[in-house]
């Protein structure tokens, strides 16, 4: 029998798969305190530098002796005095996470798919929880940017590969909601973390209990077996037959004569892919170069959104856990139209993109400070709502075109490519300068054009995934895939006339 068919007898969502998608969620929430921990550890509170005998504090020496802070916030600035000509550390210890996201993305989501995903994901995120004391007891600043970069390493890596086993653990019907899920429990993790950030004000206090959690989460990760479709796609067929038959016992089914098809030598030889094969496989150099701009569009609107929405007052803990909150609408839509097939996952990601697109265009007609409903900040709110669905349906539509033995590869080129975006998502805001304008309409043109771009990927709702570079290289996959989700719908057209 083939994977999906062995899922079908060892159960496709039991018991045992949902107690380990748990516990790849909760890695998620971990993981989202890391990601937003400069926010509140590096909170800038106000200050005066007084003045004496008419000397400019032009030392950093000096102004330590004349700066005073006027509001109650403990944070790495208030330790270090990064403020005036130090004010651009802050951001910079945020940017190194960036690149430390960016570095893991390349390095160790392709190091997955070379030497096996749970290898990958245990190492990273123990390593991370490490690093992570590092930065909560950090002597100085100098150690404590270089542990941000090295946390961002791990998280970035970790991060891939513990969406791709939510997905790898269950059947194929279960991905779309396992991968909504991660990301809906990344979404309530930035929400906690402001939460918790309300109740611990030190910032190493608050460091430190933001990294422990991480502790529990390897301890219940330590349990994980291996991804049974890695192993079935690099040749050893044994092992994910064994693999198969300990998630049976434990959804209380019998597999006793589970029993998978051969793969051949030469398609082991496929763990040898690499990010090379994207670029001179026709099939996969399409899709990529498509995806790549739907996963850089996707990240300058979401953080150029989230950007722009952050700027209004009020307590910071509040905007931190909102930046977490207004995602989890995005969730549910995601779930019920990328499953439907009048929507599936192509439309449905083109749809949210340019929702999003016309959303930032709506807001050019709508003048500043209306104090009515419809206003520029909820537009811009909504407009983050849309493209937080586009970017969720990405990642799980990202994950079932590419063959289980390039996954992490492909995900880790496209989330590069998310990071590019990222990066130049704060300069963005500075258009106003040419004209207020300009920044929304940046983000209408890129949501816009992701979206119908989009539409010339392939759908994959109710077809079967392509496990290696053979499959995907065979001139019947695709119709394949579009007879049998053909034939999915002419039969349950069939039952509902019955």
């Amino acid at each position: 029998m083939d994977l999906e068919e062995a899922f079908q007898v060892v159960g496709e969502f039991g018991p045992y798969q949902k107690r380990t998608v748990a516990a790849l969620a909760l890695t998620q929430v971990y993981m989202a305190c890391q990601a937003m921990l400069i926010v509140l550890v590096g909170s800038t509170p106000e200050y005066r530098i007084e003045q004496q005998d008419g000397v400019p504090s032009s030392t950093q020496e000096l102004l330590q002796q004349h700066v005073t802070f006027t509001e109650d916030i403990d944070s790495i600035v208030t330790e270090w005095f990064l403020i005036k000509q130090q004010a651009y550390k802050v951001s910079l210890a945020g940017s190194l996470f960036f690149a430390g996201l960016l570095i893991g993305n390349i390095v160790l989501g392709p190091l997955s798919d070379r030497i096996g995903r749970r290898p990958v994901y245990l190492t990273g995120l123990f390593f991370e929880i490490i690093f992570g004391y590092v930065t909560a007891f950090a002597p100085s600043y100098e150690v404590f940017a270089v542990s941000r970069l090295l946390v961002g390493i791990m998280n970035g890596g970790i991060g891939l590969v513990c969406f791709v086993l939510t997905q790898e653990y269950v059947g194929k019907p279960y991905w779309a909601m396992t991968g909504t899920l991660a990301s809906m429990a990344f979404a309530v993790g930035i929400a906690l973390f402001g939460a918790l950030g309300y109740f611990i004000r030190p910032w190493r206090s608050l460091a430190t209990v933001a990294n422990s959690s991480g502790i529990l989460m390897f301890l219940l990760s330590l349990t994980l077996p291996e991804s049974p479709r890695w192993l079935y796609s690099q040749g050893h067929t044994e092992q994910a037959e064994e693999v198969l038959r300990y998630m049976a016992v434990r959804n209380g089914n019998v597999a006793n004569n589970l029993r998978l098809k051969r793969v051949r030598a030469a398609k082991a030889g496929n763990r040898g892919a690499g990010v090379l094969q994207l670029v001179i496989h026709p099939v996969l150099r399409l899709r990529t170069m498509v995806l790549m701009y739907v996963w850089y569009a996707c990240s300058l609107l979401y953080y150029g959104l989230t950007l722009g929405a952050s700027e209004t007052s009020g307590s910071r803990f509040v905007n931190v856990a909102m930046y977490g909150l207004v995602e989890l609408p995005a969730y549910p839509l995601c779930i019920y139209f990328i499953n439907k097939h009048w929507a599936g996952r192509r439309k449905s990601m083109a749809s949210f993109l340019c929702l999003a697109g016309s959303a930032c265009f709506c807001t050019m007609f709508i003048p500043e400070n209306t104090g009515t409903l419809l206003s520029v900040t909820s537009l811009a709110l909504l407009g983050k709502l849309m493209v937080s669905a586009a970017f969720n349906i990405a990642y799980v539509y990202t994950s079932e075109l590419y063959p289980t033995v390039i996954r992490n590869a492909g995900l880790g080129v496209c989330s590069m490519s998310c990071r590019v975006g990222g990066i130049l998502a704060p300069f963005v805001p500075s258009m106003r300068a040419f004209h207020t304008s300009m920044p929304f309409t940046v983000f209408c043109l890129s949501g816009l054009s992701a979206g119908c771009l989009g539409l010339l990927l392939p759908e994959t709702l109710n077809g079967p995934s392509a496990e290696t570079l053979e499959e995907l290289s065979s001139s019947n996959h695709s119709r394949v895939l579009e007879s049998k989700a053909l034939l999915y719908e002419d039969n349950k057209w069939k039952s509902n006339q019955k």
